[in-house]
C-alpha cells in the first residue's frame, strides 16, 4: 500500500470550520496529514465535524478556538499545535472576514478588525510556526489570498489592501527562506460558494426578484468568465501541490484559480 502523501505532517488551517478552509482541510487529511481546526461556530457541530474528519480519513485531529485578530491567543494555539502534535508542518492562512462600503463611508472598527484577521494573523501565525519549520528544515506555509490579492473592486478597500498586503508577505517568506525546506506561496481564487457568497447570492436573488439560479449566473457573468464558481476541493488540490516534491521551487507565487478573471 503506497504511503499518502502527507502521512506524518500536520497542517493548522485557520479559518476551517466552514467553506475554503474546511475544503483545503479535507484534501489535506486525504492526503495523511493531521489537522488543527480552527474557526468559529457551534462547539458541539465542530467536534462532531473534527471528529468526522479523524475517522473518515485515519488522521488526528484537534481543534482550538483562537480568535484569529487576538496576537496572544493565536501564540496559544502555535503552543497547542507544538504540544499535542509535535509542531506545525503546513500552515494554510485562511482565516478572512469582509465588509463593503465606500472609503469615506468604511467604517473605523471594519477597517481595523479586517486588516487584523485578514492580514495580521497570517504575520502572527508565521512568525511563530517558522521557528519549527526550521528545525526540521521543511515547511509549507499557504496564504489563501484572493483575485483582490492582485486586482481591485470598487467599495472593498480593506479587503484589497489586507489581500494585496498577504501577497506581499508572502514573497517576503519565501525569499526569506528560500535556501531552507520552507516554501510560502499563497492561492488567488475567484467567486467560491462559500456560505458568506451564498448569502450575497441569496441577497440578490431577493433584492431582483429572481431565481438563486439566475443570481449566481449574474454574479459569475461580471467577473469570472467561466461562468463556474471555484470550489474547495479545486484549492485543496492546489494547495497539496505545494506540499508535494513537485512544489519545492514554487516559491513566493501568487497563483490564481478564478475562472478567468485576472486575465481579462
Amino acid at each position: 500500500m503506497t504511503q499518502a502523501l502527507l502521512s506524518g505532517k500536520t497542517a493548522l488551517v485557520t479559518g476551517s470550520t466552514s467553506g475554503i478552509g474546511l475544503g483545503i482541510a479535507r484534501t489535506l487529511a486525504a492526503q495523511g496529514a493531521n489537522i488543527l481546526f480552527n474557526g468559529f461556530g457551534d462547539a458541539q457541530e465542530i467536534e462532531q465535524l473534527h471528529q468526522g474528519v479523524a475517522q473518515e480519513f485515519g488522521v488526528k485531529t484537534a481543534y482550538h478556538g483562537a480568535d484569529m485578530s487576538k496576537p496572544e491567543q493565536i501564540a496559544d494555539m502555535i503552543a497547542y499545535a507544538d504540544q499535542t502534535f509535535g509542531g506545525v508542518d503546513i500552515l494554510v492562512n485562511n482565516a478572512g472576514i469582509q465588509f463593503v462600503a465606500p472609503i469615506d463611508q468604511f467604517p473605523v472598527e471594519k477597517w481595523d478588525a479586517i486588516l487584523a484577521i485578514n492580514l495580521s494573523s497570517a504575520f502572527h501565525t508565521t512568525r511563530l510556526a517558522l521557528p519549527g519549520m526550521k528545525a526540521k528544515n521543511w515547511g509549507r506555509i499557504i496564504n489563501i489570498a484572493s483575485v483582490h490579492g492582485l486586482v481591485a473592486s470598487a467599495e472593498k478597500s480593506a479587503y484589497v489592501a489586507a489581500k494585496h498586503g498577504l501577497v506581499g508577505l508572502t514573497k517576503v517568506t519565501a525569499l526569506e527562506n528560500a535556501h531552507t525546506g520552507i516554501t510560502c506561496n499563497a492561492i488567488c481564487p475567484g467567486w467560491v460558494l462559500t456560505p458568506l457568497v451564498q448569502k450575497q447570492v441569496d441577497a440578490r436573488a431577493a433584492k431582483d426578484g429572481t431565481s438563486i439560479e439566475a443570481a449566481k449566473k449574474a454574479l459569475l457573468s461580471e467577473k469570472q468568465p467561466s461562468g463556474e464558481f471555484v470550489t474547495p476541493e479545486e484549492l485543496g488540490a492546489l494547495a497539496v501541490f505545494f506540499c508535494s516534491p513537485a512544489g519545492d521551487q514554487v516559491r513566493g507565487v501568487a497563483w490564481n484559480m478564478d475562472g478567468g478573471w485576472v486575465a481579462q
